[in-house]
């Protein structure tokens, strides 16, 4: 399932293509906290990277955790305003997973992993895609 949030104007877009890890355990979501808000685990790929090695290396560099990428759950695109950016077109893809073992301290450190409950965080994420596909997973149990 795909969904576009926006509306894409007569503006020159910069396209930003993330993968991101949905983290459930029981009724918890693992997020990233940062000085702008809530985000899942992930972000922008690097040129040449696959969906999965960014995830891969977005999760060590944000929480220090290695993890297992199982399958994509849904995929998401806005337009937008961002301060820094300009006219900004994330398009953005969640896969499911889990956390598998402690590797490294995470290296981003104005980023807090916490897992809070689905009910806490739920539209309350930064991006309202990122509580979209949330609701793919939490709406549908």
């Amino acid at each position: 399932m795909h969904k576009v949030f926006g509306t894409k104007e007569d503006h020159v877009y910069t396209d930003r293509e993330g993968a991101y890890l949905i983290l459930v355990c029981g009724d918890k979501v693992g997020v990233i906290r940062t000085p702008k808000g809530y985000f899942l685990v992930g972000g922008g790929i690097e040129d040449g990277e696959s969906h999965i090695a960014c995830i891969e290396r977005e999760c060590t560099e944000e929480t220090g955790y290695a993890v297992t990428v199982k399958g994509e759950v849904c995929s998401a695109e806005t337009y937008c305003f961002h301060n820094e950016i300009g006219f900004f077109h994330p398009i953005q893809t969640y896969y499911v997973g889990k956390m598998v073992s402690k590797t490294a301290d995470p290296t981003e450190k104005d980023h807090e992993f916490l897992w809070v409950k689905y009910s806490d965080i739920k539209g309350k994420m930064y991006w309202e895609m990122q509580s979209w596909a949330l609701e793919m997973i939490f709406e549908k149990r």
